[in-house]
């Protein structure tokens, strides 16, 4: 199973993607290769597979992403290799975006669950606020600036979930990827 969190930037998609790999023993994670900086609470290879950008655009050129995409001047793809080993292990991968494409892609052949994690404007602002990679005023406004059109692609989604308490949220998708 390939379970799809999505949402805006500060909606909570990695943490939830890290507590439900504590909690449930066969879920893992798999994460995007990127060409942007790890930030101070970056694991290389467990929160993002850190690249340069020519290494990217290389990957990109030679086949070997399902998808990828460019966010906040920033590369972001889904490793055909990795995504095809831990399926074919039985494990139920939990994976930060790329929703629309390996939907595309994968719908015939995996199990896909979608989930959109929706936040309220202020509560994100405060989120992106907080957040110890102390973000720009302009930096926050361009991830705010985004949330109206993150949300015009609700209807794609299984389940929509209001994060605004995580102990709720992460009960609501256990019960999900348990089903």
């Amino acid at each position: 199973m390939l379970v799809l969190l999505s949402g805006v930037s500060g909606a909570g998609k990695d943490t939830i993607k890290k507590e439900l790999i504590k909690r449930i023993k066969n879920v893992e994670s798999l994460p995007s290769y990127t060409n942007r900086n790890p930030r101070s609470n970056d694991i290389p290879g467990v929160t993002y597979n850190f690249v340069t950008t020519e290494e990217f655009e290389r990957m990109i050129k030679d086949g070997e992403l399902y998808e990828y995409s460019e966010h906040h001047g920033h590369y972001y793809g889904t490793s055909k290799k990795l995504l095809n080993e831990k399926i074919s292990k039985g494990k139920i991968i939990v994976k930060v975006n790329g929703v629309e494409n390996l939907l595309k892609l994968l719908k015939d052949d995996v199990e896909i669950v979608t989930i959109f994690l929706k936040v309220p404007k202020e509560e994100l602002r405060k989120r992106l606020e907080e957040r110890e990679d102390n973000q720009s005023a302009e930096e926050i406004e361009l991830r705010l600036n985004r949330l109206e059109y993150e949300e015009s692609k609700i209807g794609m989604y299984d389940y929509v979930i209001k994060n605004d308490n995580l102990e709720r949220t992460l009960r609501i998708i256990e019960e999900i990827i348990k089903t």
